[in-house]
């Protein structure tokens, strides 16, 4: 088992790794979020942003973590990788509040909007 953590020569930042966190992050932000959004509890909808954003970084956490244990065939835990992580949510967090606000904007009065029953 593997339990180093690393952080130096062997944990390249430009690696296709670190590619692999921001995207699986940003994915996993903008699913948790869009479903926030469309849900029927006006609580969750204000706060999708933070929802998914919160989902994402956990998920992110979670794989760190089995990294570290061994659970998974890769080098261990890696800073790197939970900055990786970190950029991803931030990207999705930033986009989202932008197409927000931009939806927000051009909105009209009466418009209604589909919302799931969960």
């Amino acid at each position: 088992m593997n339990t180093q953590f690393h952080d130096g020569g062997e944990d390249p930042w430009l690696a296709p790794d670190k590619l692999y966190h921001v995207i699986f992050c940003f994915s996993i932000s903008l699913l948790f979020s869009t479903l926030a959004s469309l849900s029927r509890y006006s609580f969750l909808r204000r706060h999708s942003i933070l929802i998914g954003s919160a989902f994402s970084l956990a998920a992110g956490a979670a794989k760190e973590a089995a990294d570290h244990f061994g659970v998974f065939p890769s080098a261990g835990a890696s800073a790197r990788d939970a900055v990786a992580d970190a950029v991803g949510v931030v990207i999705a967090a930033f986009l989202l509040f932008i197409w927000r606000k931009s939806r927000r904007s051009r909105s009209e009065p009466g418009q209604t909007r589909p919302i799931l029953p969960i």
